[in-house]
């Protein structure tokens, strides 16, 4: 539909994917810090949380920095997050949330990191999944002590999504005009 923004294609397609995926991530936890879970839950719950705000920032950050760097006119736009069907009130909606967002940030970066072809970019998408990757993890751990890593295909390796399903996934997050398309990202 004309109404999504289209990602693009090769590095910067990729590097708009994930600067989507940052900037929905990031305004996730801006809510999760203002809301009222967030004010009563345990100190150590606070500080995963706090710094899992600040490297989502940081992300969507970096992204813009990069794109603009190397694209200035195909850079998307900042996105409208819409997060109507979370309660920032609630612990158990938090954390499904949350475990939703990191679990698919890490496949989508596991999916998408094939059509990269810049070495730098590469890495640095190699280094952000493996933050990524943490996230999920202590989000899992909060949920269930010890269930770190189960998020596996059959083979003991992390997820893969393809770019389309992921777009899918999370525009359900995002209100209308801000729903992303990665379908030029095959």
């Amino acid at each position: 539909p004309n109404n999504l923004i289209d990602v693009g294609a090769g590095d910067v397609g990729v590097l708009n994917y994930a600067y989507a995926l940052e900037q929905l991530e990031a305004a996730f936890y801006v809510k999760v810090l203002a809301g009222s879970y967030y004010t009563g839950a345990p100190a150590a719950e606070k500080a995963i949380f706090s710094d899992i705000a600040i490297h989502e920032k940081i992300h969507a950050d970096f992204f813009k920095t990069a794109i603009t760097a190397a694209a200035p006119t195909q850079i998307i736009k900042a996105l409208e997050p819409d997060f109507a069907t979370i309660n920032f009130g609630d612990r158990t909606s938090v954390l499904n949330a949350a475990k939703l967002f990191e679990d698919t940030g890490v496949a989508a970066y596991n999916g998408a990191g094939r059509f990269l072809t810049t070495d730098a970019y590469i890495t640095l998408a190699g280094k952000i999944v493996s933050v990524e990757a943490r996230h999920a993890a202590v989000i899992r751990d909060l949920i269930a002590n010890g269930t770190f890593a189960n998020d596996l295909d059959g083979n003991a390796l992390e997820v893969s999504k393809k770019p389309q399903d992921v777009a899918t996934a999370v525009n359900v997050y995002l209100k209308t005009g801000s729903k992303i398309s990665a379908t030029k990202l095959v």
